[in-house]
């Protein structure tokens, strides 16, 4: 395949999620040889060829794993019985997601969510500040690839709007008012995301799991919601706060 750089770099303007699947190494004989690539989207489409066969069937289905879990896959074939051929060789490949970086909208631009921002700077996440306050960006000074959203309170619209739902989806919630939080909480919980956050107490925690559950009908309530957020590392200064939050997200993002 000539034009496969051309092609990820379509799909990187689509914001498209794709997975290069790439031949590493060959041994015997293959029907394939070292620097075969393949792309793989999510709808089973495909570009490039790495051989055909149960080989490359077999690479599209471990591609498909490896966009939805956002993790890179090495794996090693003998292209024996198994495969339906008799050329007894050995495949080994790499298959890489792409475009798949994740995205957190940060609800709230006071203190701790301005902190949290910046502290995400040079890191996998693309950040999208929102805040429903007039005027309030005005006088906050923040890095250019730092998102800054302004919605309407009145427009519940317009939150929900303003959130890409996904797997790669990260919504944090530090907004400076209660009702406020939990429409986007009960908004967030009915969509599709990767983590949900929520600053405030265990009380807090506690009154919204029950209005979840006897006023939105949401029998989960706040089961996957993360209350209080950040990881227990000590200190109570805004900074320290978001740098808590922040450590707990990459936490996520890496599995660990």
């Amino acid at each position: 395949m000539q034009d496969w750089i051309e092609v990820l770099s379509e799909f990187k303007q689509q914001q498209r999620p794709v997975a290069l699947v790439t031949i590493t190494k060959c041994l015997g004989s293959t029907p394939c040889v070292v620097g075969s690539r393949m792309i793989v989207a999510k709808d089973k489409e495909i570009y490039g060829t790495i051989g055909g066969g149960k080989l490359e069937f077999m690479a599209i289905e471990e591609a498909l794993i490896a966009i939805i879990e956002n993790r890179i896959i090495e794996s090693t074939y003998t292209l024996g019985p198994e495969f339906e051929q008799c050329c007894g060789g050995k495949v080994e490949l790499i298959i890489e997601p792409m475009n798949q970086s994740p995205e957190l909208f940060l609800f709230g631009a006071g203190h701790i969510g301005v902190e949290i921002a910046r502290l995400l700077l040079d890191t996998p996440f693309k950040v999208k500040l929102i805040d429903s306050r007039d005027d309030w960006f005005l006088n906050i000074e923040l890095d250019k690839v730092i998102s800054k959203i302004h919605v309407k309170e009145s427009d519940f619209k317009t939150f929900k709007d303003a959130v890409k739902w996904g797997n790669n989806c990260y919504v944090l919630v530090l907004t400076h008012n209660h009702t406020i939080d939990f429409d986007i909480i009960a908004m967030a919980l009915q969509n599709e995301t990767k983590f949900i956050g929520l600053i405030g107490s265990k009380t807090k925690k506690v009154r919204f799991n029950n209005m979840l559950i006897n006023e939105m009908n949401i029998e989960e309530g706040m089961t996957n919601v993360v209350c209080p957020i950040g990881l227990p590392i000590g200190g109570d200064s805004p900074k320290e706060i978001a740098i808590s939050i922040v450590a707990q997200l990459l936490q996520v993002h890496y599995k660990k």
